[in-house]
């Protein structure tokens, strides 16, 4: 019986690999269609390590599905200023006619042929470097071929291919570093708005408690000490939900030291959601502008509330307080900026640099347009504003 109920298990499974088998087949069934698939999956392959920059390490990675987009028996890539960085096939002792053709190929950015390099018995061959002109910044590095022959039309018109195909690459990685550069900037200009109004407000409150109340002002001076450090710390663009919930409830321990009961504060965060992944210093303008543009305007006071929820493969997060609000054509017209300047109808006048266009640009750059804030306000009904995160983005980390 185990016997027969094996054969049975084997012979579904066998009938199973062939029906998948039949049906790949049938999606890439010609020779053309196959060659087509395995030069886009090559280049697939090649693209990962391109899009870091040319370095030793990403070019070591590339080359082998460089080399077969070519054909070559050889293929090596070089530096902006000739610099060998890999080689991978057969001949690697031409490195070095490589490497003086590749500077000749910089400085006149155009393809330099050697023809059999180094004689003997690579007289039959033929080197090619071919410079990688990126628009953006010149030439970015050499890629090299070693072909059998005197090459033609075809094997030229193929190695130029594929070097604007890396040149491709290597202007996508640029825009990534200037992208994080940008990042960093914005991080760096966030940190210096939200800096000077905070501390003074926080110094002065403390400051009100060192005679009357000295263990109160030992608290909040902790708090005060554990919010910058955090706040300037110099490592990492993004973060993780915990983190940046933590660093927000010492930043509303100083306010509700400053404003007293007339600033409640209600948290609603889903313990799935603490994990997930954001830009550093996303919230902390949100609480701040409901804070200082939704409830010190007011006589009152007033609640803000922070909600983080599980919403599928997103997290949604929300903070919204019951102030002043403001005009939504206003905000429509562009009034974000001057809202978050502390210029717009809905602020207190000083000149509050609380970034909620830097949030919003550092978001869909870091996720996409379709993760941006939203705004919902109208004059007197308060202010939500919401943002939607993924809960796992490929090479977001914090």
């Amino acid at each position: 019986m185990t016997t027969a109920l094996a054969v049975v298990v084997a012979a579904a499974l066998i009938a199973g690999a062939l029906l998948i088998w039949s049906r790949t087949r049938r999606v890439v069934t010609t020779p053309a269609e196959r060659a087509v698939h395995s030069a886009l999956h090559t280049a697939s392959l090649a693209a990962v390590p391109l899009r870091r920059g040319l370095t030793e390490d990403s070019a070591r990675e590339a080359a082998p599905h460089l080399r077969a987009l070519t054909g070559a028996e050889a293929l090596a890539l070089a530096d902006a200023d000739g610099t060998v960085l890999a080689w991978d096939g057969l001949h690697a002792e031409l490195a070095e006619y490589f490497g003086e053709a590749a500077e000749r190929a910089v400085a006149g950015r155009r393809p330099v042929l050697v023809a059999g390099p180094g004689r003997g018995e690579h007289a039959g061959r033929t080197l090619i470097a071919q410079p990688l002109l990126v628009e953006s910044n010149g030439v970015a590095g050499v890629l090299g071929v070693v072909s059998t022959g005197q090459p033609g039309p075809g094997r030229l018109g193929a190695v130029a291919e594929v070097a604007r195909y890396a040149c491709g690459q290597l202007e996508l990685a640029e825009l990534d570093a200037s992208r994080a550069r940008l990042d960093r900037a914005e991080v760096r200009a966030l940190r210096a708005q939200i800096s000077p109004h905070f501390i003074y407000n926080a110094l002065n409150t403390i400051a009100s408690f060192v005679r009357t109340d000295p263990a109160r002002a030992r608290e909040l001076i902790l708090e005060f000490a554990d919010f910058t450090r955090y706040s300037f710390r110099a490592a990492g663009e993004y973060t993780v939900l915990s983190d940046e919930l933590r660093n927000i409830e010492r930043y509303l321990a100083l306010e509700r030291a400053r404003f007293g009961d007339a600033l409640q504060v209600r948290l609603r965060i889903a313990p799935e959601v603490l994990g997930v992944v954001l830009p550093f210093l996303a919230l902390q303008p949100l609480v701040e502008n409901a804070v200082r543009h939704g409830l010190a305007g007011t006589a009152h006071g007033g609640t803000v509330s922070i909600v983080a929820t599980d919403a599928g493969t997103d997290c949604v997060i929300s903070v919204e307080d019951d102030g002043v609000g403001m005009d939504p054509d206003l905000l429509r017209s562009g009034a974000l900026d001057a809202v978050a300047t502390g210029t717009g109808p809905a602020g207190s006048g000083e000149a509050a640099h609380v970034g909620l266009a830097n949030v919003d640009d550092r978001l869909r750059a870091a996720f996409g347009d379709d993760y941006g804030l939203v705004v919902e306000t109208a004059p007197g009904a308060g202010t939500k504003v919401s943002l939607r995160v993924p809960k796992f983005r490929a090479g977001i980390r914090p």
